[in-house]
């Protein structure tokens, strides 16, 4: 059996690229690296990707030839159960987030808050604040000085927000998205809650970051959003963020190489298409050029007060939005139970999910302990 899916949303030139990514084999999760389109497990080297990240110096360790990537029995979760499994590419790093990184994404949290979570209000907001807000902060480098005199006069006009302060103040919004081991794979299921009536995908790159603060490779993520329970607080935004199947991630770590670099990651363009089995469409582009803070100030601002010993994976924000009409004139866009998506960037390749509710996504009962134990029992614990 060959693996055409993952192939086909792999990036063209994957062969030439060094990956870094987590198998579920018959004896566990397994970190493998592959180059020269060859699968070779680590484990014996590194047990988890967070060692492998930490220990990492350039090249990959040998490992275990388990042959051609083609011929390993990969498939979609959501299809039907893989004989071989493509886990999400994180294992024991911590999964942090920033938010309000593009003015756009900055103008639409306004209108959540304005409109305390209903999507019928978003229409009229919209239209009043875009231009006005979107237009000044899309000219300003947060936290100068001219930031602040745009604060300023924002709050005079009665249009200032906790949203705009992460946009254009000196501190990024910085939060924790998932726990460990709990984020979505390419080709697995991903949740919102039943109880929403108001979300999107976000797409978005995600750096993959060492113990000492190292940013060694970059992957794509979707931070499924609950637009609706943020709008009716900030307070909420670990409830619109953080649930079952909420943080899909991969397919695999893209590692700096004379092929990728950081600046790779500075100019990517990251694609979203959204297809219904109500035949509804959806398309759209965000680029990273467009980025009001610089990746690497973003992992800075992560690491200001705080130590990750095992590393962390750091989603950048999107300035992607869905406002597009799905049922009801004015609504916007939503999910529906059935919807496929796929986001995408030219050397990232694709990452390809499936939408259910959150109390239908195949429960997520292995945790750091099962985890140790299955280390252990297979002697990679030193």
């Amino acid at each position: 059996m060959t693996a055409p899916a993952l192939i086909s949303d792999l990036p063209r030139d994957w062969r030439s690229a060094t990956l870094v990514g987590r198998l579920q084999l018959q004896d566990g999760p397994t970190p493998v690296v592959i180059t020269g389109g060859r699968v070779r497990d680590v484990s014996r080297h590194a047990a988890t990707v967070s060692e492998l990240l930490s220990q990492w110096q350039g090249s990959p360790p040998a490992g275990e030839d388990l042959g051609p990537l083609e011929e390993l029995s990969i498939d979609r979760a959501y299809e039907r159960t893989p004989a071989v499994r493509l886990l999400a590419p994180f294992d024991l790093q911590c999964i942090k987030a920033c938010g309000v990184t593009f003015a756009i994404s900055a103008v639409e949290r306004v209108i959540e808050e304005r409109a305390r979570g209903n999507a019928d209000q978003a229409h009229s907001i919209r239209s009043a604040l875009s231009q006005r807000v979107g237009a000044d902060i899309r000219s300003v480098q947060p936290g100068t000085d001219a930031a602040a005199r745009l604060k300023a006069a924002l709050i005079a006009d009665n249009l200032w927000s906790q949203y705009l302060e992460v946009a254009i103040g000196p501190d990024a919004e910085v939060f924790t998205k998932s726990p460990l081991l709990s984020s979505m794979g390419w080709g697995d299921w991903i949740g919102i809650r039943p109880d929403s009536h108001w979300n999107n995908p976000e797409p978005e790159i995600v750096l993959a970051c060492d113990r000492r603060g190292r940013t060694l490779g970059v992957t794509l993520g979707n931070d499924v959003n609950l637009r609706d329970i943020e709008g009716r607080s900030a307070l909420l935004l670990g409830k619109a963020k953080d649930n079952t199947g909420s943080c899909a991630i991969g397919p695999f770590i893209r590692m700096f190489d004379d092929t990728f670099s950081i600046d790779d990651a500075r100019k990517a363009v990251v694609s979203l298409e959204v297809l219904g089995e109500d035949n509804f469409q959806l398309y759209g582009d965000s680029s990273m050029s467009l980025i009001s803070r610089d990746p690497l100030e973003l992992v800075r601002q992560t690491l200001s007060y705080h130590d990750y010993p095992d590393g962390f994976a750091l989603f950048l924000g999107t300035m992607f939005a869905p406002t597009q009409d799905r049922d009801t004139v004015g609504r916007g866009f939503t999910h529906k139970v059935g919807d496929v998506v796929r986001v995408t960037s030219q050397k990232l390749g694709t990452l390809v999910n499936k939408v259910t509710t959150c109390d239908r996504v195949p429960p997520w009962t292995f945790g750091v302990t099962d985890l140790m134990r299955n280390l252990a029992s297979r002697r990679l614990l030193s």
